[in-house]
């Protein structure tokens, strides 16, 4: 459980800089800050996944709240206006606390409120509850403020919103378009106040350069009398084809019993007692999602939804090293059904349309991950089904397919990239600028080549097939990224050669740090010892050299300036998993590996509270910045944190 002190509450810019989720396994998800402002379009009480695992929705963006007794009324929920904060409920914050569920105490003048929101699992419903934990009664206003908007877009008042309303006995129902929005409200007095509210801001799209308001609809006003220890309990659900549909939510019923709450100081000894992977697995939980279409892993939460690149890189982390083998290998399963020309998926598309296959190593990574997932649990029926999709894409690679992506007859290596393309993980693009192109060979992408060489190699003689093809077309390939990659003078590996940049970046420790990376001897000693000194930060690998052109310090202000500077020095935590684990493949350094991975239990807390941030500035202080929950933020570290512990040498690539 992850709380704010007291002191913290009370600081406007703490509680409302922390945000919380909950999600729900399908995608959707609730969200919100500590403060209970509202600070992205893409916060509210529920955001349903309409389709899931994506085509999300906003529809219950906000409560407002208030407490009264005798002819005072206080606002115990806050929302930004222009120039002004109303209600100003954050004055009375006391308590806040994330986990399975958020808890929020204010205390109003010995009229002590305490709000629990639950997500239930595998349903578009969520549970809002004020208690009554004080000594005071009160009467207690409650205002639903809603909407229908795709969650990267704005909602204005609109003629015609919402297209029906029904009010029923302890339920009101909000329909547009098709998605209805119930509300059950069990002993609720409901009033017929109806109406917009205007210009709700949120300041961190206006940070990113974006619309940063809002109008939202109230379609009721629910009141109630609460004695000390009473509770009122509203159910918002939004049914879909792809989820269940909740026989609670459509009475009203409590689904699911508050959990006990613990103090502050216990709390953190339990923060310090349970251990960063404990409270790394906890937080991978959040982004595995199954529906009756296919399981796959959330990139990141708010915005984020599946990319094949991201879910391959987390996929060990988030499934193998919390126990979901069998998900990891429904995972692998259903992006082998959308393979192309050799290629899954980069992105799969909302609204039925076309699916991306622009990258070159997210099926390279598919590949790994089918290794880890073997080597965790060997399965000959689902190493067999693998190992023919794995011949599959070998043949695409070795003879061309998409985007210029094919093996160089000339030294084996992996070549791609095409003119206005971003292939690899460093995918920023401005307009018709690839900031980072790395067309040619960049190193990662041919460690992640070597490596599926590797393992189709080993695959076979573990099936008792003839390995020899792989075998050859690995050792000529190690061959030539021996020779190739690494620059004497400069002393570490080159990030891409055909055409050359040596410029310093992180990718070379990938090759470093897989199960059968090229790059090992005194080469990669030298080349980390640089990373080491110019790249490592606490918080993560600088994405470039301070000391190279074009180097930001700063990821911040409108999105096309932080997408100038995404993979120009920011920060990338995810890169710390391959990082530690080089430290111990290369040099043997377990102490160090553990020093690297040292700042976990902080990331965890100081922005999505329980998950890890996209990025952080390249130099001190490092702010967090970007997607607040990142999967392969969470899953690398994770793994790498079990892994390290290992006896070197256990894996074949070791």
């Amino acid at each position: 459980m992850y709380t704010l002190s007291e002191s913290e509450c009370r600081s406007l810019d703490i509680a409302t800089r922390r945000e919380w989720i909950l999600t729900n396994g399908l995608g959707g998800f609730a969200s919100g800050t500590a403060s209970g402002i509202n600070t992205r379009r893409y916060h509210g009480l529920l955001v349903a996944a309409i389709h899931p695992p994506a085509d999300r929705m906003v529809v219950l963006a906000a409560m407002d709240a208030f407490v009264k007794s005798g002819e005072e009324s206080y606002g115990v929920s806050s929302n930004q206006y222009p120039g002004t904060i109303f209600p100003e409920g954050f004055q009375y914050l006391r308590f806040f606390s994330a986990n399975d569920q958020v808890v929020s105490r204010h205390d109003v003048k010995g009229m002590v409120v305490e709000r629990r929101v639950r997500l239930l699992q595998g349903e578009n419903t969520v549970e809002i509850e004020y208690v009554n934990v004080g000594e005071k009664a009160f009467e207690l206003s409650l205002r639903p403020l809603v909407c229908h908007k795709p969650y990267h877009q704005n909602f204005r008042e609109q003629a015609g919103y919402p297209q029906h309303q029904d009010f029923q006995t302890d339920k009101t129902s909000v329909d547009h378009n098709g998605i209805n929005l119930t509300l059950s409200h069990v002993g609720a007095r409901r009033e017929p106040i109806q109406g917009w509210y205007f210009r709700f801001e949120h300041a961190r799209e206006e940070e990113r350069g974006l619309d940063p308001r809002d109008d939202l609809f109230c379609p009721c006003e629910l009141s109630y009398r609460l004695l000390p220890g009473e509770s009122a309990t509203v159910i918002a659900n939004v049914e879909n084809s792809g989820a269940r549909t909740s026989k609670a939510a459509l009475t009203g019923a409590n689904v699911s019993a508050p959990q006990s709450e613990r103090s502050h100081s216990d709390v953190s000894e339990t923060l310090v007692s349970d251990g960063a992977a404990e409270l790394l697995k906890q937080a991978a939980k959040k982004f595995l999602v199954e529906t009756d279409k296919r399981a796959t892993i959330i990139a990141g939460y708010p915005w984020f939804t599946d990319w094949g690149r991201d879910t391959m890189i987390a996929l060990p982390g988030i499934c193998l090293h919390t126990g979901n083998i069998e998900i990891a290998k429904r995972i692998l399963r259903d992006y082998a059904t959308q393979t192309f020309q050799g290629l899954i998926p980069n992105r799969f598309a909302e609204a039925g349309e076309t699916p991306d296959y622009n990258t070159v190593d997210g099926t390279l990574w598919y590949a790994n991950a089918i290794y880890k997932t073997l080597q965790a649990e060997w399965d000959e029926e689902f190493a067999r089904e693998m190992f023919e999709v794995l011949k599959q894409i070998y043949t695409w690679h070795k003879s061309g397919t998409l985007f210029g992506i094919r093996m160089d007859p000339a030294d084996g290596l992996l070549t791609q990239g095409e003119r206005g393309l971003q292939l690899t993980w460093m995918d920023a693009k401005i307009g018709d600028w690839v900031v980072t192109p790395r067309h040619g060979k960049p190193v990662e992408i041919n460690g992640l080549w070597i490596n599926m060489l590797r393992i189709l190699e080993w695959l076979a003689t573990e099936l008792k097939h003839d390995a020899k093809e792989f075998s050859d077309a690995a050792s000529r390939a190690e061959l030539c990224f021996d020779l190739r990659f690494f620059h004497e003078h400069r002393g570490f590996y080159a990030d891409t050669i055909d055409p050359l940049d040596v410029s310093l970046r992180p990718n070379q420790v990938i090759p470093m740090a897989l199960p059968f990376g090229p790059a090992k001897g005194d080469k990669a000693k030298r080349a980390l010892d640089v990373v080491t000194k110019e790249l490592l930060t606490p918080k993560g690998l600088r994405t470039l050299g301070p000391n190279e052109n074009g180097y930001c310090s700063r990821y911040e202000g409108p999105l096309p300036k932080m997408d100038s500077a995404y993979h120009q020095g920011t920060a990338w935590p995810w890169l710390l998993g391959s990082y530690a684990t080089a430290l111990v493949k290369v040099n043997d350094d377990k102490e160090g590996a553990r020093q690297a991975l040292g700042s976990a239990i902080e990331m965890l807390s100081e922005y999505g509270i329980g998950g890890i941030a996209e990025v952080y500035d390249a130099n001190a202080p490092q702010r967090p910045n970007g997607c607040p929950w990142q999967a392969w933020s969470v899953g690398e570290i994770l793994r790498a944190m079990i892994e390290i512990e290992k006896a070197p040498g256990t894996e074949p690539g070791a």
